[in-house]
């Protein structure tokens, strides 16, 4: 852990259901809005980054091929994510990346991991093990990345960098359409008919937009790629954890293309236990769950057992 590591924060703790529903919406809100200063940031760190690189070198260690996958994303798309990346993480936090130019390009020097990037002018990688730029920068930041590009009125996700995925493959969403994309997701028939209205939205948000999403798990572990084993929810030993995914949206008009960044934040369930209002909220949002979000979600099984417990809390 680097000195600089130990003088991040604590997590932001994000309760999107606080009004005791759950909604299958897009949800989104203009960046920068919200009750925290963190919110004026893309890239959020705090004192959880060391666990976060190492899920994610342990995701990379098992196939790169497997967390980073492209489908048509083209060298100016990639370039000019990459060049918004950087730029952020210098403004969002300066005391932690500084840049500076170099005889081919520029250097990125990254002070929660140590490195030192260097990229030439078409901010491709130049020394180092990373596949590439894209590759390079997910591993200096706690979210994940995705790419949209459009072509002659399609649209596509060209680029998924998700290494601590929730309960999908990379590899199977890339090259789809937003519908393709979403259709496993129960109560998104209406928005992926409107698809291609949705994508519109992103690809011209230039100024960002902010969502959430959220769900119930039964283990803190990040990375939830389909093909590793689920907890269940055990009755007898309850233990349960509120997954939070904070996901921003950026257009990049100059090569119509929008990217994506999706950080996650787990929560133990303890933690809503023992406040009235929060676990209020919580047991009311989970019973607000149609039978088929129960399902996609991971709690068709022992749902009931899961929301008597949360309640149970109140009543001891």
């Amino acid at each position: 852990m680097t000195d600089l590591e130990t003088a991040f924060p604590q997590p932001v703790f994000y309760v999107p259901f606080r009004h005791g529903r759950y909604d299958v919406a897009p949800g989104l809100v203009k960046f920068g809005r919200g009750e925290f200063a963190a919110d004026a940031r893309v890239f959020q760190f705090d004192e959880t980054f060391g666990a976060f690189r190492r899920a994610k070198q342990k995701s990379r260690g098992e196939g790169v091929g497997k967390y980073y996958c492209t489908s048509g994303l083209t060298v100016n798309v990639a370039e000019e994510a990459a060049r918004f990346i950087v730029r952020r993480l210098v403004v969002d936090c300066s005391d932690a990346f500084s840049e500076a130019s170099s005889e081919h390009g520029l250097e990125l020097c990254c002070g929660p991991s140590g490195e030192t990037l260097s990229f030439d002018g078409r901010m491709r990688l130049l020394n180092s093990e990373y596949v590439d730029a894209l590759d390079a920068l997910a591993a200096q930041v706690q979210e994940d990345f995705a790419i949209v590009s459009s072509d002659n009125g399609r649209h596509w996700l060209s680029a998924a960098h998700v290494c601590l995925p929730n309960g999908w493959a990379p590899a199977e969403k890339v090259g789809g359409t937003f519908a393709d994309v979403h259709a496993p997701v129960a109560g998104m028939a209406e928005m992926n008919r409107r698809g291609d209205e949705m994508a519109k939205v992103m690809l011209g948000a230039v100024d960002g937009l902010v969502r959430f999403a959220w769900g119930v798990t039964f283990d803190d572990e990040l990375n939830h790629h389909p093909d590793r084993p689920r907890a269940a929810f055990d009755p007898a030993r309850p233990r349960a954890f509120v997954r939070v995914e904070r996901q921003t949206i950026w257009g990049l008009p100059r090569v119509g293309a929008a990217l994506f960044t999706i950080r996650t934040y787990v929560y133990d369930c303890e933690r809503f236990r023992a406040d009235a209002p929060l676990r209020l909220a919580l047991g009311s949002a989970l019973r607000s769950m149609s039978a088929e979000s129960r399902v996609y979600k991971g709690l068709g099984v022992h749902f009931d057992e899961l929301v008597a417990w949360i309640d149970q809390a109140g009543k001891a």
